[in-house]
């Protein structure tokens, strides 16, 4: 008997030394996912928001392109009306329609910009510059945000498929679970075209 209470006070010991340190990482970790989340989310509002200022400006100046201005503004409604919330993370399908109506909306905009080639006034308006400026720093800035957001969910991921980590959170987090990550659409995976002739 004393060896039995000698063995598990030992086995405590070695579980304790592994364990002990792990033992908040899953809550760690899922605030670094949230707060990845919020970054990527306030950079795809801040997109949203420019996008109104950039229509009007190319309007002015394009009015016939009335097709690609009502697919960009249909398409900013669009993602309008799904946000980047943990129900959304979560649920596969809804995540799914989350990076659809964000892919639905660069797409547009990159139709915009096109149109924009097309108006030489345009492209020298002031007002058009500033806004495209913004609109491409945004553009890189969510694909930052979305590079942290990748790594936040892998890091997560990893601590509940892993050793000791999978033990922790099967024990003291039994509601946590593996998050979905972004995945590359097959139009943004496709060679891009480049031509110099007219």
């Amino acid at each position: 008997m004393k060896n039995f209470l000698i063995i598990l006070v030992v086995l405590g010991v070695i579980a304790g030394i592994i364990i002990g340190p792990r033992i908040n990482n899953v809550p760690k970790l899922d605030e670094s996912l949230k707060s990845a989340t919020a970054a990527l989310d306030s950079q795809y509002k801040r997109r949203s928001d420019l996008i109104p200022n950039l229509v009007a400006t190319v309007q002015g100046y394009a009015s016939h392109e009335k097709d690609v201005l009502t697919q960009v503004t249909e398409a900013r409604a669009k993602v309008g009306q799904i946000t980047l919330t943990p129900e959304v993370l979560n649920n596969p399908q809804a995540f799914k329609a989350f990076q659809e109506a964000q892919d639905g909306l660069s797409s547009a905009l990159s139709r915009l910009m096109a149109v924009s080639e097309r108006y030489p006034d345009l492209k020298a308006n002031q007002n058009f510059l500033n806004l495209q400026a913004q609109l491409e720093g945004t553009e890189n800035r969510i694909a930052v945000a979305r590079a942290d957001y990748i790594k936040a969910v892998e890091r997560y991921n990893l601590e509940l498929r892993t050793i000791p980590g999978k033990w922790v959170a099967a024990i003291f987090y039994p509601d946590a679970h593996v998050k979905q990550n972004f995945t590359a659409t097959p139009a943004e995976t496709a060679v891009p075209k480049v031509s110099f002739g007219k």
